[in-house]
């Protein structure tokens, strides 16, 4: 085995503080990927389809609009099968991300904060048509949710004899909804997480400081027909969550799995039993320098 082969079958977990004998919320625990993300499964399926496809062979570089974690899995996976990566990354997102990419051997080249990810998927599509780099357009590829069906969604079924409610956060909209097609054959109920200031249940889009969830349009792959509800998260809430997490759980974990939570507590307080599984994406040891542990304290 390498360090490559430890990119899935992530630990599922029961959370015992928010759990009790009627209903059982579980966690998929996603920084237990080499690079520390959901992301990893991502990155790699995106080079090895561009491969297949023969978009792209050994030497070649592709070029990706990231705020961080799928950056790093596409730097991880380009390393792996000598490519070269080219990421680029919207300030005011944490930096320890960056330096990750960085350090993975990835270019990362800053774009305009106000801008968001749009601007970064305008540079990065503007650096394709210049250089001749593959854009591997994590937002609009159909091989993103396709990375996480076969993989995150099957790895719930297999660990879980029974589902009954998924919730997630959408960014690209990728892992919601791959995992959401796999979970349909299963009766699952699919919910979708967003904070304040995504657009997906309606409202004007505005700054937030949750990371690595929330849409300024609607995702081109997502069906609505796989959305069962939509929760709003505040940035209070989803923060205050990340310390519980480490305090009752003994995980530290991100902003959006903090948010992940928020929703599945949500769920908790209109059914009377089943069982819950949600995801967190990453750690929170990406995100010291944004103060994530002490959030406005």
């Amino acid at each position: 085995m390498i360090a490559f082969d430890l990119i899935g079958n992530t630990p599922l977990i029961l959370l015992q503080s928010f759990s009790d004998k009627d209903v059982q919320i579980y966690a998929k625990l996603e920084q237990f990927n080499p690079g520390g993300s959901v992301k990893d499964r991502l990155g790699k399926h995106l080079i090895e389809m561009a491969i297949k496809e023969n978009k792209i062979q050994q030497g070649d570089t592709v070029v990706e609009a990231s705020a961080g974690n799928t950056g790093i899995g596409i730097a991880l996976a380009a390393n792996h099968y000598n490519i070269q990566a080219v990421i680029f990354a919207p300030e005011g997102f944490a930096e320890e991300k960056i330096a990750i990419i960085k350090a993975l051997g990835a270019k990362v080249i800053r774009t305009e904060q106000a801008l968001g990810m749009t601007g970064a998927q305008v540079a990065a599509q503007a650096y394709e048509q210049s250089t001749g780099a593959y854009y591997l357009n994590q937002f609009e590829s159909k091989h993103n949710p396709q990375a996480y069906q076969s993989t995150l969604g099957k790895e719930i079924t297999d660990q879980l004899d029974n589902v009954d409610y998924f919730v997630s956060g959408v960014g690209s909209g990728g892992t919601f909804t791959g995992v959401a097609r796999h979970l349909t054959a299963h009766q699952v109920e699919s919910v979708i997480v967003e904070p304040e200031g995504s657009i997906l249940s309606g409202g004007q889009p505005h700054a937030h400081d949750i990371e690595g969830i929330g849409s300024e349009k609607w995702p081109n792959f997502l069906s609505k027909s796989l959305v069962a509800d939509i929760i709003k998260v505040s940035d209070e809430d989803a923060f205050n969550n990340v310390k519980r997490i480490a305090q009752q759980e003994g995980l530290l974990v991100g902003s959006s799995s903090g948010a992940a939570l928020q929703g599945a507590l949500e769920i908790k307080k209109y059914i009377k039993q089943g069982v819950i599984v949600t995801i967190f994406p990453d750690g929170s040891d990406r995100y010291m320098s944004k103060q994530i542990l002490n959030y406005k304290e």
